[in-house]
């Protein structure tokens, strides 16, 4: 089969790879080296942005977190404890069954263009892809990032606006595809103007994702053959080739 133009955002943790633990570990990293401490509440993250984990994991922690500064101030943080534990990436992180199978398929797509939707901020979204290898089927210089926006359903047009400016091809509600496996993913679709195929490869089951009012729910991405299917019919414009 064959697709009209279609932007396809990944999401990357839970969606793409298993990190491991590493995020986690991350963020309580930041937080021991501009505090000091270490947090007794643990940072809640699955669908959010990285600042946006920051700022609440200070809060839950009884920090001010204008008493730091600027929270975009954290980036730099985020990516130095992130780039020391890249090794750890790397040894306890892998990448989901059936990624590398769906992610090949699209690329042959010359109408689809690939990049992710995450809230990581830029450094760390990278090492994340590729320290998998995945960066081959994936323009990153055109995702929406943590770096871009603290509220997640920005990063969308972020990315769209990026296209725009390196391709000059331009994408809507219709034509833009989110993938991802949080409720907060489906929300920040809905709000950013997005269809959303939801896929329960992280935490959150298919009912619960169902319950969010996503445009097609999966249970993983194992089945190539189901994963295109579902991806023509949320953007109802597949052609058969």
């Amino acid at each position: 089969m064959e697709f009209r133009e279609t932007l396809v955002l990944w999401d990357v943790d839970h969606t793409l790879i298993e990190n491991g633990g590493i995020s986690k570990e991350t963020y309580q990293g930041a937080f021991e080296r501009v505090v000091g401490r270490s947090p007794s509440a643990r940072p809640v993250t699955h669908g959010r942005t990285d600042l946006q984990i920051m700022h609440e994991l200070l809060v839950a922690n009884g920090e001010s977190p204008e008493a730091f500064g600027p929270i975009s101030a954290f980036a730099d943080v985020l990516r130095e404890v992130m780039a020391a534990k890249a090794g750890d990436l790397a040894d306890r992180g892998y990448v989901l069954p059936g990624v590398v199978d769906a992610l090949s398929a699209l690329s042959d797509q010359p109408t689809v263009l690939q990049s992710v939707l995450t809230g990581n901020v830029v450094e760390n979204s990278r090492l994340k892809v590729t320290t998998f290898g995945l960066e081959k089927w994936l323009d990153l210089d055109i995702g929406g990032t943590g770096s871009d926006d603290i509220v997640r359903s920005k990063l969308i047009d972020a990315s769209r606006r990026k296209v725009a400016a390196r391709y000059g091809r331009t994408f809507d509600r219709e034509s833009t595809v989110l993938i991802g496996d949080t409720p907060l993913d489906v929300q920040a679709a809905h709000d950013g103007g997005a269809k959303i195929i939801a896929v329960a490869s992280g935490v959150y089951g298919v009912d619960e994702l169902t319950d969010c009012g996503p445009d097609a729910v999966l249970p993983d991405l194992s089945d190539t053959q189901a994963f295109l299917t579902t991806l023509a019919s949320v953007r109802m414009t597949a052609v058969a080739g």
